[in-house]
């Protein structure tokens, strides 16, 4: 089962994951025109984010890469990037490639443009280096994947042993061997493709001595460490439970208690609870969540071992409280999962609006199943434990055996009454004909030892099958992991796609001079396009059409901005002729509102007339 499902997770594993930061401004805005050159570039996203070496690529316009500083956080927080540029930059587009770790531990990237002065003529393609390794991003997920698996299968293996406490515990060494094994495998694994996860570079780049100390020091990085140290310290615990035969011990419970939480806390502390919202509660609901899903689903393989190997007897103690156990961690996975539920959705309409909406009504279906599979199980639990029930219901004291009307039962040790010690417990001798029937039911016989097998049988099918279900929980669970979460979604959609052009206005402005021959009748129009129509630098191209919607050649066509209602303006726009069309890209709008724009257009030395157009401009 388990290699069957690592099987499918590495054939799932090669798509890249969208990670949980999303941006939310940059600054200069995408796609904008600038006058001055910036000092510094600054990026804010949705939540904390880590910074690498080369969280920061620019490109100038003649396609070559612009030295650039350390990239740092902006003002001390967390959600943001920032990085410095050269004093002076030469006028045109620049692309920026940029590339962080989101407080997930999943790397996300994008790129964005703006221009000093004005745009450049050409929009060559920029290589901005490499998004994602697909082997190296297989990898790391394949062994993500598997820690997930081998710490459920852990985590359960122990509980059960010490909470259900089976006679026999051989059955369980293998799989808390190989859990163990493949937990630590995997977090070295995670451990050397970190860096070269995070920069987009091939597996190869793992040995890098300078990138594996980064890593070590990043918040990743620690958390990994800290896996290791646990995992050591549970090998000694298991080398002490093996040991121990009275598994009954409140100490051991307590430290495999312990045990289990701080190997969640190493998930919790580098993953999504640990940045956004509530943080202490979300911190404490993600370890509940993981140990309960570690007992409850880790427990169904322990549970499945077991009843191949131990008797009918063993297993009407173990099965019963096992039970109770699962009953337990459902309830609080509900809880816990409910909660975060909320905190990753933030609305209902990102139910089924979002990627991450749609694999919770995923988790949600495959949970229901795996609930009734549960269900089913414990109406085999209860057939399996009926005989054990029946015989303690019938296992009366031998005094309640005396006749109707025999009179009070004497205490235990007086001649001549019957008592413990009284003719009627003499063992040997025949039972007196003036005893009544026992109790219906009391005189049963024993059950048949092939229903009880067939009962075992039942139950183990029943498990078997929860197990199935139970490894399609924990991929889509992991998948959840790697998902953008609907609030984060909805706060990125507030702001425009990175690398889109930033939204322009356009103006059709049209006139009449009064003129009346050849093409400069005094009759056309002036398209005016006004880029990005927002409070601050705009830039303004306006082309002449004439009367037969030909392109014109005019001596002058002048702009200005007037706002009535702050008494601001005019701002003349200063177009210049650029050779088949007049533009600008300096126009300094300060406030939002509605502008008047007054458009001059003279078609000849005493021919002109001025028309007035309202233009929207959005903060």
């Amino acid at each position: 089962m388990l290699l069957g499902t690592v099987l499918v997770l590495l054939l799932l594993g090669g798509a890249p994951a969208s990670a949980h930061a999303a941006l939310r401004t940059t600054d200069p805005d995408d796609g904008s025109v600038v006058q001055r050159a910036p000092r510094h570039l600054t990026l804010t996203f949705t939540e904390s984010v880590g910074l690498l070496d080369d969280s920061f690529r620019v490109f100038g316009p003649d396609q070559r890469r612009v030295h650039t500083g350390e990239a740092q956080h902006a003002d001390g927080r967390s959600d943001t990037a920032r990085v410095g540029l050269p004093g002076k930059l030469a006028q045109g587009t620049y692309t920026v490639a940029w590339r962080v770790v989101s407080a997930d531990s999943h790397p996300v990237s994008g790129a964005f443009t703006f221009s000093v002065g004005k745009r450049s003529a050409t929009s060559a393609q920029v290589d901005t280096g490499p998004d994602e390794d697909p082997l190296t991003g297989g990898l790391y997920d394949a062994a993500r994947y598997l820690a997930y698996l081998a710490a459920a299968l852990l985590v359960g293996t122990v509980a059960f042993a010490l909470l259900c406490r089976p006679v026999d515990t051989s059955p369980l060494r293998r799989p808390l061997v190989a859990a163990w094994w493949t937990l630590l495998g995997s977090t070295v694994v995670l451990l050397m493709l970190r860096a070269p996860y995070e920069t987009g570079a091939g597996p190869a780049t793992a040995f890098d001595v300078s990138a594996l100390e980064r890593t070590l020091t990043s918040r990743p990085g620690l958390a990994l460490l800290a896996r290791l140290a646990v995992l050591l310290l549970t090998a000694a615990f298991l080398l002490r439970l093996s040991g121990h035969r009275d598994r009954q011990g409140s100490v051991l419970r307590a430290v495999g208690a312990a045990l289990a939480v701080a190997l969640a806390l190493t998930w919790a502390a580098a993953e999504h609870a640990s940045a956004g919202t509530q943080v202490p509660l979300a911190m404490t609901s993600s370890v509940l969540h993981l140990v309960a899903t570690g007992v409850w689903l880790g427990g169904l393989v322990a549970l499945l071992l077991t009843l191949r190997r131990a008797s009918v007897d063993a297993l009407m103690e173990v099965v019963p409280r096992f039970s109770r156990i699962a009953f337990t961690s459902v309830t609080v996975l509900a809880v816990t999962g409910l909660y975060q539920s909320w905190r990753g959705l933030g609305s209902l309409a990102a139910l089924t609006g979002t990627s991450y909406g749609r694999l919770l009504l995923a988790k949600l279906v495959a949970v229901t199943a795996l609930l009734l599979a549960a269900g089913y199980s414990r109406r085999w639990t209860a057939r399996l434990a009926a005989p054990a029930v029946a015989a303690a219901r019938t296992a009366v004291p031998e005094r309640v055996a005396q006749p109707v009307g025999a009179g009070a039962p004497a205490q235990p040790g007086e001649p001549g009454e019957a008592g413990a010690a009284g003719e009627a417990g003499e063992p040997g001798e025949p039972e007196k004909p003036d005893v009544p029937e026992k109790p219906e039911g009391a005189s049963e016989p024993a059950p048949d030892p092939g229903d009880a097998d067939t009962r075992r049988r039942g139950l183990r099918r029943s498990v078997l099958v929860e197990v199935a279900v139970a490894a399609v929980v924990l991929l889509i669970t992991t998948m959840l992991t790697t998902t953008l979460p609907g609030r984060a979604q909805a706060e990125a959609a507030q702001r425009s796609p990175v690398g889109a052009l930033p939204p322009t206005t356009l103006i059709t402005v049209p006139f009449d001079t009064g003129g009346s021959t050849g093409p400069l009748s005094g009759r056309g129009t002036v398209q005016v396009t006004l880029d990005p129509a927002r409070v601050g630098e705009n830039g303004v191209q306006a082309v002449v059409y004439g009367a037969d919607k030909g392109l014109i050649v005019v001596p002058e066509v002048r702009i200005t901005f007037t706002l009535p209602s702050r008494k601001v303006g005019p701002i003349d726009a200063r177009l210049t002729d650029v050779g088949g069309y007049w533009s600008t890209n300096s126009v300094n709008l300060p406030l939002a509102g509605s502008w008047t724009m007054r458009t001059t257009v003279r078609v000849s030395d005493v021919d002109q007339v001025t028309v007035e157009k309202q233009v929207r401009i959005v903060p």
